[in-house]
């Protein structure tokens, strides 16, 4: 597709696509009060290209661990949607097969799978000796470094993206790489918060010209592009066949032990002389197949997967904090929507492995009583349905 610079009708679509997962969110409906006067105003801005990063707001999620979440303005996810819209077709020729997370089919269950497959498939079916690897960035997202991010995304942008607009696309990147979100920003959570989290895991306690949000989709593909060059280095330098990298989180399979130990040397290298980022020196994992590995929740093993205690303990928790919200209050719009998507991450996940009976048995518990009247659920337990 060739873009002209921006268009009215282009902003539109990004807009209804953004509002798909944010409709009650308290941003979305101040959006909505002056909608065509607000999209109108952000084109402007686009096209004389005023538009600047607005007022974040941040607060700490637990689960599924801790995390300091950045949530850029309504309005500024609209331009994400937009950017990301243009350069996705151009990242997806890139990217290799096996990374997952923000792309089409390459969501958490996809990796999963695909982990499943290397290791029945290297191990014979259980059958024959083999080894798994899991590494992990430390303090990913936070330790980007902003400048070596521009200077290889600017320079993806001139050889690959084939368009007569790519000024336009570098100035939304540039604006929204080199944005400080710490700055001026909403603080929603208790201050104490930030007492329990480790200080590579923070935009406010972080190197110099490092870190992006976690919470806006650009630092998602951002992130991924990022660690892209880390894919091919092992895919084509290394020759790995039987490799998954979802975020930070990678898995290799492989017969040789030995060779695992020699990845775990050159990645160590790679991604400090190349990304300056280092390998998590607590988080290597090299272990007998048989043993199994633990990946995005669940345990696998050659012949099986089972859903974690994590998840299953989340899971309650989330059940247990919207039935008692529920039974204080009568939901707003935005925490049904909230609710909606706790619960049915969890469910998604349950819903492929032999866990019925815990999800009857804990949906009788906290289901019923409370929340029961604003959702139904389905007869498999998989899914809950808000009520019209």
């Amino acid at each position: 597709m060739k873009y002209m610079e921006i268009t009215i009708e282009e902003v539109f679509e990004a807009y209804y696509e953004c509002r798909k997962t944010k409709r009650y969110s308290s941003g979305a409906l101040e959006f909505e009060v002056n909608l065509e006067q607000n999209l109108i105003e952000l084109f402007n801005q686009l096209k004389n290209r005023t538009w600047t990063p607005g007022k974040s707001t941040c607060f700490m999620v637990e689960k599924p661990v801790r995390r300091e979440i950045f949530a850029a303005p309504f309005r500024d996810r609209i331009v994400h949607h937009i950017l990301i819209r243009r350069l996705n077709s151009t990242f997806e020729k890139y990217f290799i097969f096996d990374s997952y997370a923000c792309r089409k089919c390459k969501g958490t269950h996809a990796a999963i799978k695909r982990v499943e497959h290397f290791l029945k498939s290297q191990t014979n079916n259980g059958n024959s000796k083999t080894y798994v690897l899991k590494l992990d960035i430390k303090g990913f997202f936070m330790n980007i470094p902003k400048s070596l991010l521009w200077q290889k995304l600017s320079d993806f942008i001139d050889k690959n993206y084939k368009s007569d607009t790519n000024d336009f696309e570098k100035y939304l990147s540039k604006e929204i790489i080199f944005n400080e979100p710490t700055k001026n920003c909403m603080i929603r959570s208790p201050f104490s918060e930030w007492n329990f989290l480790p200080k590579d895991k923070s935009l406010f306690t972080t190197k110099e010209g490092c870190g992006l949000p976690i919470g806006n989709l650009t630092s998602q593909v951002f992130a991924n592009f990022f660690l892209s060059e880390y894919d091919h280095f092992i895919k084509h330098t290394l020759k790995v066949k039987c490799y998954v990298r979802y975020v930070d989180d990678c898995v290799f399979v492989h017969k040789d032990k030995e060779f695992l130990k020699y990845i775990i040397k050159q990645s160590r290298i790679f991604l400090q002389k190349k990304l300056q980022v280092n390998l998590h020196p607590k988080k290597i994992y090299l272990q007998n197949a048989f043993n199994g590995v633990e990946f995005l929740g669940t345990f696998i093993k050659p012949n099986y997967t089972v859903c974690s205690h994590r998840v299953k303990n989340n899971f309650v928790e989330s059940l247990k904090f919207y039935s008692e919200l529920a039974n204080n209050h009568k939901l707003s719009e935005e925490e049904k929507q909230n609710c909606l998507a706790s619960v049915n991450s969890y469910l998604g996940i349950m819903g492929h492995y032999k866990t019925f009976k815990f999800r009857k048995k804990q949906i009788t518990l906290y289901f019923e009583k409370y929340i029961k009247k604003y959702f139904d659920i389905n007869v498999n337990c998989k899914k809950i349905i808000k009520k019209t």
